[in-house]
């Protein structure tokens, strides 16, 4: 049973501010605009909502129309991770593919770039970029979407995609804080935990979120991981020592804290969504990510009158509400000014490029992450060869709809090119059956921490030792093969990058 609300005091207007909903549709639905009438602020974009860049700037004025001030906010990383090219697959290579080339104006070029395609379809907060150290190698979450496992790298790449992303007018999400990349589970299914001590955390983990602040973010989202040298009971989300008395008292960060999606397993299946939201709030975030899975009026109005009710209560603080309301609401105004800004005579603005299309410093980023091992005896090919994709399970970061491989680019270029897809249950005698006389590319990603791709692969090599391998992952095994290009990513361009190289372009 919900609390019953007027919908109009100003108790109600601020839980409803706090919350960064997501919706079905790629329209908006009747309940999302009343409730933007009656104090929402914020609403959050998935592929879901998305056909193309004209819809989506079409939706964002729906929005708007109800609400100026909006903010509309996407998971827009690049690379893997993409909604606004979900079913084609991104046009910007991700963070690993950046942190190899290690160029900071470039990143800052690709940061701004996408940006300004954002900014042109309406969205005006993009929940990017991650700040991770990669220091796992078998982390399952994060991976291509950090910079790299080096702390330095990743902190001078962060520091450079903010200043290119604000710069377009878009706000920055610094994610996931204080630092999601020593973990060995995904906190989309469970909570993950790191047992490293307070000295590790500050060198590694904390620097590129130091940098982050000093490059002015203008939010940072926290992450669903228990650190127990820093609280030992709760979770970044729920923790005031880790919120509240780091990021804000010792870091000095003054600007809005995000939770990561609260209906991710590590808070939904342990205190639960309602009771998580509270606990987020009074730990000192100041908007509630929801709705990546739970997109509905019924958890908008659950989580709004848990909230109103804790207050009420005696369990959260008004003060703190009103506090975190604040800040949704001056976030808000900043990309207002900023949109203003970047539109204003005399703004540098790169023509011919609408949204979509046009500048094509994502190819050239891509380009450049391409790193190729030849063996001596190798020649780009020149007859359609046959692709075999080993697909792992992915993590849930990555939309299932997002296509990845090289079959297609490969295809442009070499017409006839065949591709298949295999799994755990296949083997390289049904690759070999399905490619006959071909040539053989073989595309992996994270074979190093997938023992049943590197037995298949190993097994195509002694029976096919000219196959070309592309690894679109994080490239940790050994290079192998007649040819070997390690993409850092296996973004559409990541593809297109590889697919040159194998065929000599």
């Amino acid at each position: 049973m919900t609390t019953m609300t007027t919908g109009s005091d100003t108790l109600t207007r601020d839980a409803l501010a706090v919350l960064q909903p997501g919706f079905t549709g790629t329209s908006a639905p009747d309940w999302l605009l009343r409730r933007i009438g009656e104090g929402l602020a914020s609403v959050g974009l998935f592929g879901r909502n998305i056909v193309s860049a004209p819809q989506v700037a079409a939706l964002t004025a729906q929005l708007r129309a109800e609400r100026d001030d909006l903010l509309v906010a996407i998971d827009e990383e690049g690379g893997d991770v993409t909604r606004i090219e979900v079913r084609t697959g991104s046009s910007f290579p991700g963070n690993l593919a950046l942190g190899a080339v290690d160029d900071v104006d470039l990143t800052r070029e690709v940061a701004r770039e996408l940006g300004r395609r954002l900014a042109e379809c309406g969205v005006n907060l993009n929940w990017a970029p991650s700040a991770d150290v990669n220091s796992n190698p078998d982390n399952p979450i994060i991976g291509v979407r950090a910079f790299g496992a080096e702390t330095d790298l990743v902190a001078r790449h962060t520091a450079a995609y903010i200043e290119g992303l604000q710069a377009a007018g878009v706000a920055a999400c610094t994610k996931h804080f204080p630092g999601h990349g020593d973990t060995n589970v995904d906190s989309h299914h469970a909570m993950p935990r790191i047992d490293v001590d307070l000295d590790t955390l500050h060198a590694r983990e904390l620097v590129p979120f130091r940098a982050a602040i000093a490059a002015g973010s203008k939010s940072v989202m926290s992450a669903h991981i228990l650190l127990p040298a820093l609280d030992p009971a709760r979770p970044a989300t729920l923790s005031p020592r880790i919120l509240t008395g780091l990021l804000r008292e010792e870091l000095g960060y003054d600007g809005l804290i995000v939770s990561d999606a609260v209906e991710m397993q590590a808070i939904a299946g342990t205190v639960g969504i309602e009771r998580g939201s509270v606990l987020a709030i009074a730990a000192g975030a100041d908007a509630l990510c929801v709705g990546g899975g739970l997109a509905d009026e019924g958890t908008v109005l659950r989580l709004r009158d848990a909230l109103v009710k804790a207050v009420r209560d005696g369990d959260l603080a008004e003060e703190r509400l009103a506090d975190a309301a604040a800040r949704v609401r001056a976030l808000a105004a900043w990309t207002g000014r900023a949109r203003g800004d970047v539109a204003a005579p005399g703004a540098a603005v790169q023509e011919g490029t609408a949204p979509g299309t046009g500048s094509d410093i994502g190819l050239v980023a891509a380009r450049r992450a391409a790193r190729i091992t030849a063996s001596p005896s190798w020649r780009p090919l020149t007859a359609a060869p046959y692709v075999a994709t080993f697909t792992p399970v992915m993590n849930i970061a990555v939309s299932s709809e997002t296509p990845w491989s090289i079959g297609g680019e490969l295809a442009a270029l070499l017409p006839g090119t065949e591709s298949g897809t295999y799994g755990t249950d296949s083997a390289a005698a049904d690759v070999l059956a399905a490619a006959g006389e071909r040539r053989i590319v073989a595309v992996v990603r994270d074979e190093h921490r997938h023992p049943w791709m590197a037995a298949a692969l190993d097994a195509l090599l002694a029976a096919r030792p000219d196959t070309v391998v592309v690894e679109m992952g994080v490239p940790r095994a050994t290079p192998r093969g007649a040819l070997h290009v390690a993409t850092h990513g296996a973004a559409r361009v990541c593809g297109r990058a590889a697919a040159e190289a194998i065929a000599g372009v």
